[in-house]
């Protein structure tokens, strides 16, 4: 039976400073499932992924599902690492996502940011009602996400020097045959290049094209 305090509030603010205590608290027993969303490689994950690798070997059955900001992949391929042993699955979210840990669908523990506090702030959540919305929520962003390794690997492509000029034209509103002047390349080959690329990201039309390249953090620091 998960440890819970006497009298506690089945929501209840959980201040920055006592982050990782709560987090200890909330993984204490963990049984069957553990869904966690994560916009960083922070204090936050650090200290999932520290507690998970330690209560593994106690919960051999525990499965646990992580869902990543596209942006902090870089930041979070070690913390992956570290629970490789688990068994996990990955998914990488195209947007910004709101921290989040559900344990065995019954406690929940939502991050918010709050500028008078360095970490942070936390909410947790017992009431059963609220928690499972939230699992719902997890659910639909979860279901709309790709694979880690679909997502590395479309990430290599992307990144080439040419992908990102092709994305960044397109973004700034060039012409093909604008484009494929300056870029030096002939005109069927830029509109090859570009169906690729679409393709790539999933995208219906060249203007979310480029709204999903910025997300993914691919035309950043790129110069038109």
């Amino acid at each position: 039976m998960r440890r819970q305090a006497e009298g506690s509030e089945l929501i209840s603010r959980v201040d920055g400073r006592a982050l990782e205590e709560t987090v200890d608290q909330l993984l204490f027993g963990v049984r069957h499932s553990v869904e966690l969303a994560v916009m960083s490689g922070g204090v936050f994950a650090d200290r999932v992924t520290k507690v998970l690798a330690e209560r593994a070997s106690l919960a051999p059955r525990l499965v646990v599902r992580g869902l990543w900001s596209a942006e902090a992949v870089p930041d979070l391929l070690d913390l992956g690492e570290r629970l490789r042993h688990l068994r996990m699955e990955i998914r990488v979210a195209e947007g910004e996502l709101r921290e989040l840990l559900v344990v065995d669908g019954e406690v929940a523990l939502v991050r918010a940011d709050s500028p008078e506090l360095p970490l942070g702030y936390a909410v947790t959540v017992r009431d059963p009602a609220a928690v499972r919305v939230l699992e719902l929520l997890f659910a639909g962003a979860w279901s709309g996400a790709r694979r880690l390794s679909a997502h590395l690997g479309m990430g290599e492509r992307l990144r080439t020097d040419q992908s990102r000029a092709i994305l960044a034209k397109l973004c700034a509103g060039y012409t093909d045959e604008e484009a494929a002047g300056e870029m030096g390349v002939s005109l069927r080959t830029y509109r090859r290049r570009v169906a690729e690329i679409m393709g790539e990201l999933g995208a219906t039309s060249r203007f979310q094209a480029g709204l999903r390249a910025g997300e993914l953090g691919l035309l950043r620091d790129k110069a038109v």
